[in-house]
């Protein structure tokens, strides 16, 4: 499953568990005030930790390479679509909250909210 370069700027290189080399599709946008990091799964080009899984050391990652203070970014998430018949990869946006308890660390981002962020 080839994941399109539509859904990233960039691809980031970051340590996963245990330092196992990892790679994820990144974008950084700024809508209203907010930064937002977005960070989407590669599927088969990713050799090591999942986004998911990498979760807060990920995000540390990226705010320290990229000069940005994690206490002020809204950290998204995305499973892209693959056009798989699976529904399980179909697109979907997730902002996470480390700070949360697990039942609530994730939310679902509706589709206008993804696209507001998506078009700045």
């Amino acid at each position: 499953m080839k994941v399109s370069e539509e859904y990233y700027d960039e691809i980031f290189q970051f340590k996963g568990q245990w330092d196992m080399p990892s790679s994820c599709g990144l974008k950084i946008r700024n809508v209203n005030g907010k930064t937002y990091v977005i960070v989407t799964e590669l599927y088969q080009d990713n050799p090591g930790t999942s986004v998911t899984y990498a979760g807060r050391s990920l995000a540390e990652q990226i705010c320290e390479q990229k000069s940005l203070d994690i206490n002020k970014i809204v950290y998204l998430e995305c499973n892209p679509n693959t056009n798989s018949k699976l529904s399980f990869y179909d697109e979907e946006y997730f902002e996470v909250n480390f700070n949360a308890d697990r039942q609530n660390m994730y939310r679902l981002l509706p589709a206008d909210e993804v696209a507001a962020i998506l078009k700045a």
